[in-house]
């Protein structure tokens, strides 16, 4: 049985901990970190040391290394250039997050997501998304979600149709998964489908339970249909050239009513048009930029 004194002990440490967590909160939401040096500072570095301190204030801890996360990853994407730092502590953050609350879904799904963004938009490690699902895959390797997840990365990121494919039909075995896995495993394998199935995928992410997930979802079925503009756009850019001399622009098509106006993305930015080469693009002011590399077919 534990001493009155080891009991006070243990009580006043929980107390130290949970005040020390509360300040810090407060702390971060009134005083930004701007020191580039502070950033870069994790409250501690192992887990198995946080866990240990953290006593029964793990989830809460949890918490705290998530809203981190987020900052850094939303202070990053907003920030400029900065190739040498940029998302250096996201995984570690989210590692930590999940160390700590190893049954933190949202944690792991949009980790995930946010590690597998392209620069800038992202760190662009989609072995890093990868390995955050796998270790979710570990703690609950009967949830289906995170195998469809990981097969995403493989297709959208990596262009790895086959092992995509196999993440989709694991998938497809686990209890309650949706009957639609299947057949998209089998479609990955002959098709190697581009536009088509990335639509697909996010159309059914866009319907998950997370608010967060939804969004990036929505935002990413924007990005498709901003692509299908793109390509009608460049084939009437090609269609109708402007007089010899002339560069080309929009002007010059609105002008002899090829177009109506200046074509705009889903968002409603214009489209930026390369006077020479004639390739059409999203604009860097775009809530919808950086559009994402696109899967390319199986040959």
């Amino acid at each position: 049985m534990m001493r009155r004194n080891d009991l006070g002990i243990a009580v006043m440490a929980s107390i130290a901990l949970a005040a020390a967590i509360s300040i810090q909160i407060v702390r971060d939401r009134w005083y930004p970190r701007d020191d580039p040096q502070k950033e870069a500072i994790l409250y501690v570095t192992s887990g198995g040391a946080l866990q240990r301190l953290a006593l029964s204030f793990d989830a809460i801890l949890a918490d705290v290394y998530w809203i981190r996360a987020i900052q850094h990853y939303g202070g990053d994407r907003l920030s400029g250039p900065k190739a040498q730092t940029k998302y250096q502590l996201l995984f570690p953050l989210l590692d930590m997050t999940t160390t700590l609350d190893p049954y933190f879904n949202i944690a792991y799904r949009f980790g995930a997501i946010f590690l597998s963004e392209a620069y800038p938009g992202g760190p662009g490690r989609p072995d890093q998304s990868v390995a955050l699902l796998r270790k979710a895959i570990a703690v609950m390797p009967q949830k289906w979600q995170y195998y469809h997840d990981v097969g995403f990365v493989y297709y959208w990121r990596l262009r790895d149709y086959k092992t995509a494919a196999l993440w989709f039909q694991r998938a497809a075995e686990q209890p309650n998964a949706p009957n639609w896995l299947a057949p998209l495993a089998a479609s990955m394998l002959v098709h190697g489908n581009d536009r088509a199935a990335a639509r697909f995928l996010w159309q059914q992410i866009a319907k998950s339970e997370e608010v967060w997930l939804r969004r990036n979802a929505e935002r990413s079925l924007l990005q498709l249909r901003a692509l299908d503009q793109i390509d009608q756009l460049e084939t009437v850019v090609q269609k109708y050239p402007p007089p010899k001399g002339e560069p080309l622009s929009w002007n010059s098509l609105v002008k002899r009513r090829v177009l109506p106006g200046q074509p705009v993305d889903p968002v409603g930015t214009p489209y930026i048009l390369d006077p020479v080469t004639g390739r059409v693009r999203v604009s860097e002011q775009s809530a919808l930029h950086p559009m994402p590399e696109e899967p390319r077919r199986l040959q």
